[in-house]
């Protein structure tokens, strides 16, 4: 490789990269920094008041409510200043921000306890149930967000990188959603809503103790070298074995999403019947089982054929060993287990009624053709009397006709007259001409037909 091209691209992200012209003197980072980890006077209010937003927020699982309670919390202070701490070796102000940040994690969940006991409503929303279930993927979160955050503090352009970090690690809804498990007595939500805030707080942390040394920060002057190594070894353990459960919580996550898809591929392609319709599907796993649930509407099929031959397709979506339940006839709407939601059954009644409406339009159409040939020959009747006196009786159809040889089907325009005199050829010709004017039509086949039935069988061109 050149060089020289190498030296250019070097300088290139060297150019874009670079942070020394753009960072603050370490003073003035650690003076802002410093300021937000105490937690007295108006910032506990403020907390107080935030967690009660954020409350609210998830019991009526309002998107906008929760992240202005983010905005809103101080709790950001105490767990970037704990990174510093770390990295510039001030065991002083590590003590602080851990008592800080344990005082205000601590009010958080009192507050939101009382408020989740003297709440009307306690449904457990959406935005709960996503507080309760932390997986790698929180934990890249709150390590990225920890890294904007140090360096928005650090640079001179701090810009809304604060607020952003605030929304994108939400510190706040994980001590509600704590709150709620102990004011319902649902511990799942408490524990899984805890590990969810210490994940949050330990990776925060830790990328502003990265984002130190990065930074070149100057420590204090240790006379205890072997009490910062043992600091340092006690974050970097904490970050390894804070990790471990959400990689587990991960894998199981991605676990389950791969059955519920292979499950849906499963239906979508096997569960196909002439005059039966799935209307739910349920893929659930119970006491270490994995289910797919099938409820069917329609033509009722016979169990144990139906249940043979589906089972005997589950090895090909990579589902052995999971056991079918499938509901038809009256079953599906039976029971309090009814998978089915009012949405789906209106879903397949509109279906059902539009499908119906067609064909009614469909016969109508039909029947507004036959009205129509009857009443023209009804029309034309005192005009034919005067025109042309020879007819007797006249009937206008538009029989379709199938080719023999080919078996393409046309549709004929033909008038059936029954004569009391032979008419002449030339007059024949006025009356054809004259039946194609008055009806509107391209063409006209004219037959003679004898008193009642065809006996002549006689076309006149």
């Amino acid at each position: 490789m050149n060089p020289n091209f190498a030296n250019r691209v070097t300088n290139f992200f060297v150019n874009y990269f670079t942070l020394t012209s753009d960072l603050v003197p370490q003073s003035e980072a650690e003076e802002a920094i410093r300021e937000g980890v105490s937690f007295r006077g108006t910032n506990i209010l403020i907390l107080i008041i935030a967690i009660l937003i954020a409350s609210l927020g998830l019991n009526t699982n309002s998107t906008a409510v929760i992240i202005g309670a983010m905005l809103i919390s101080p709790l950001m202070g105490p767990i970037i200043g704990l990174g510093l701490g770390v990295g510039v070796h001030d065991f002083d102000l590590i003590k602080r921000c851990m008592r800080n940040l344990v005082m205000a994690a601590g009010f958080s969940v009192l507050a939101s306890t009382i408020f989740f006991l003297i709440s009307p409503v306690n449904e457990n929303h959406s935005e709960l149930l996503a507080r309760t279930s932390p997986t790698i993927y929180d934990v890249l979160i709150g390590f990225f967000g920890g890294a904007a955050g140090i360096i928005g503090l650090g640079s001179k352009n701090k810009g809304n990188v604060i607020p952003g970090v605030a929304i994108a690690t939400a510190l706040m809804p994980p001590l509600c959603t704590a709150g709620y498990g102990i004011a319902t007595w649902q511990l799942n939500y408490f524990f899984g809503a805890s590990y969810l805030f210490l994940i949050n707080s330990i990776y925060i942390a830790f990328a502003t103790f990265i984002g130190v040394k990065l930074f070149k920060y100057k420590g204090e002057s240790v006379t205890d070298n072997s009490r910062a190594k043992k600091v340092r070894k006690v974050v970097y353990t904490l970050a390894v074995l804070t990790m471990l459960p959400s990689i587990w919580l991960t894998y199981t996550m991605l676990q389950e999403n791969k059955f519920i898809m292979n499950a849906d591929r499963f239906v979508e392609k096997e569960c196909s019947f002439p005059s039966t319709q799935v209307l739910s599907m349920d893929a659930y796993k119970k006491n270490g089982e994995r289910y797919i649930r099938i409820a069917l509407m329609g033509k009722v099929l016979p169990a144990d054929s139906l249940n043979s031959a589906l089972s005997s397709r589950l090895g090909f979506y990579n589902l052995n060993g999971t056991k079918l339940i499938i509901v038809q006839g009256d079953a599906v709407n039976t029971g309090s287990s009814v998978a089915s939601s009012a949405s789906e059954i209106y879903q397949l009644a509109q279906a059902t009624i539009t499908r119906q409406q067609s064909e009614i339009d469909s016969l109508r159409e039909i029947a507004q053709d036959a009205a129509a040939s009857r009443s023209i020959a009804m029309t034309i009747s005192p005009e034919l009397k005067v025109l042309f006196p020879q007819v007797e009786d006249i009937a206008i159809t538009h029989p379709i006709f199938a080719a023999v040889d080919s078996a393409t089907l046309d549709t004929v325009n033909v008038a059936l007259v029954r004569f009391s005199s032979r008419m002449p050829l030339q007059q024949t010709e006025k009356f054809k001409e004259y039946l194609k004017a008055r009806l509107s039509l391209d063409n006209v086949s004219i037959v003679e037909v004898g008193s009642g039935i065809l006996d002549k069988n006689k076309k006149i061109q």
